[in-house]
């Protein structure tokens, strides 16, 4: 490598543990938070590294893992450990796949999703910038029980002591280990094999390559984290709950400040990739999630979820309606209490009315469908009205049929529509039908049994129930 080529850098990101205190029979990382795994979030924010190489070593439920990675990072490479011995033997794990490898190793833990690129690209640049043989991210805690403490002498790193094998003196310390590293690559492993097991499970602990460093003469330098938060564990239930609050509010802080108005910012619950445009305005209780793409000037009332949809510019979407995998046009109109299921497109200015739903279905430039009907596998044109209680009969037992409803027509209320069926541009279609033809352009349809009334036979009903 020349003086004047970039450091090689690789990831290893530790992902073997069992998570008992989760209390899940799911691993760990995989546990969601924000729309991605907690291992993805760990992965997502090394990537602007641009990492020569991604190392993920899993152990407990592996199989899980690797299906989870391989759908969505499939150059990632996984090694297994066996048995879980310690962070330093899982380390170890990486050393074939890194073996003659040059730079940095960079060592992350797949249960921090709250760490951020800044702090993982200072921490490489101190550790690159000082030509060190290890970098350790620290931090200060008011109660530091339960975390490794960093010892000093002189103000210069000395070891990284346990909880369990502190004196009381060093269990003072407030500066402790936050478990994220920079290493050279070419000492790393020779480093880690030396590592003597400790403790009743015996185990061998990353940190104690850091006090053999030391001991040989190499640099070992330091970095205080600016926010510990970042870098804190999920270990439980709890803590994964109180990591989803501080992403949330990393979210909605990013989106207030591009001009979205936030009504109640602790009740908006919106992923990590969801992008919403300036002026629109977001009431209690939504869900945004997915890669769900707002536009500018839309309004999202109470209790609407929407996932992986994209929604132009003055959309109105009312109360307590849901929406999924579709696309809604400019200006239109949706709910309340409305069901827009997967492969739906809704056209600019059209209106989707209370205890509507629409399932693959093109509903197109300012058509209706006001209320109670059911509209699926339809193709419905421009300015068409649909009337209340209307229902597309798509599906014969078998298989689904489509029905296509031309621009201008207009369906009466309580109509249903027995697929496949054409009804004609500008076609009327008469209140209670039941239509099973097509109907031709400008006709009008009405498919429904002449009332006969009976004189005095409720009468005589009543008298045989009773």
């Amino acid at each position: 490598m020349t003086a004047t080529e970039p450091a090689e850098r690789h990831v290893v990101v530790l992902a073997a543990g069992r998570g008992t205190r989760m209390k899940s029979t799911q691993p760990k990382v995989l546990h969601r938070l924000a729309g991605f795994s907690l291992i993805e979030h760990v992965l997502r924010a090394a990537d602007p590294l641009g990492a020569a190489s991604t190392i993920v070593v899993v152990g407990h439920r592996a199989e899980a893992v690797e299906a989870a990675l391989n759908g969505s990072r499939p150059g990632i490479r996984l090694v297994h450990q066996e048995q879980q011995l310690g962070t330093a033997h899982a380390l170890l794990q990486a050393e074939v796949p890194l073996r003659g490898a040059r730079g940095s190793v960079i060592v992350l833990s797949g249960d921090t999703p709250l760490i951020r690129t800044r702090t993982i690209e200072a921490l490489v640049e101190a550790h690159e910038r000082a030509g060190s043989a290890a970098t350790m991210l620290t931090g200060e805690v008011e109660r530091p029980y339960g975390y490794g403490r960093v010892v000093r002498h002189g103000g210069r790193f000395e070891r990284v002591v346990e909880e369990t094998d502190a004196t009381d003196a060093e269990r003072a310390i407030r500066e402790v280990n936050c478990g994220v590293y920079a290493f050279d690559g070419a000492p790393l492993f020779a480093g880690l094999h030396r590592i003597e097991a400790a403790g009743p499970k015996r185990e061998r602990y990353l940190p104690g390559i850091l006090q053999a460093y030391r001991e040989q003469g190499l640099g070992v330098g330091t970095l205080a984290a600016a926010d510990l938060g970042e870098v804190s564990g999920i270990n439980s239930q709890s803590q994964l709950a109180e990591a989803g609050s501080v992403m949330r509010q990393r979210k909605n802080e990013e989106l207030m400040a591009m001009g979205v108005t936030i009504i109640d910012p602790a009740t908006a619950y919106i992923d990590v990739d969801v992008e919403v445009g300036a002026d629109t305005v977001i009431h209690p209780n939504v869900i945004l999630e997915g890669r769900t793409r707002i536009g500018e000037r839309c309004v999202l009332h109470a209790g609407v979820r929407i996932t992986n949809t994209t929604l132009g510019d003055g959309v109105t979407v009312l109360d307590h309606s849901l929406i999924g995998g579709s696309t809604v046009a400019d200006d239109a109109k949706i709910g309340p209490f409305a069901h827009v299921r997967p492969v739906t497109t809704i056209g600019a200015g059209a209106r989707v009315g209370n205890f509507v739903e629409l399932k693959q279905t093109s509903l197109g430039a300012r058509a209706k469908a006001g209320h109670l009907s059911y509209v699926g596998d339809a193709d419905v044109g421009e300015d068409a009205n649909v009337g209340a209680g209307t229902i597309t009969c798509n599906y014969d037992g078998k298989q689904k049929h489509r029905t296509t409803i031309e621009p201008d027509v207009f369906v009466g209320s309580g109509t249903a529509l027995v697929a496949p069926v054409t009804l004609g541009k500008g076609a009327y279609v008469g209140a209670g039908s039941a239509i099973t033809e097509d109907v031709p352009p400008a006709a009008l349809a009405i498919a429904r049994s002449r009332q006969v009334n009976k004189p005095g036979r409720a009468g005589e009903i009543r008298t045989r129930k009773k």
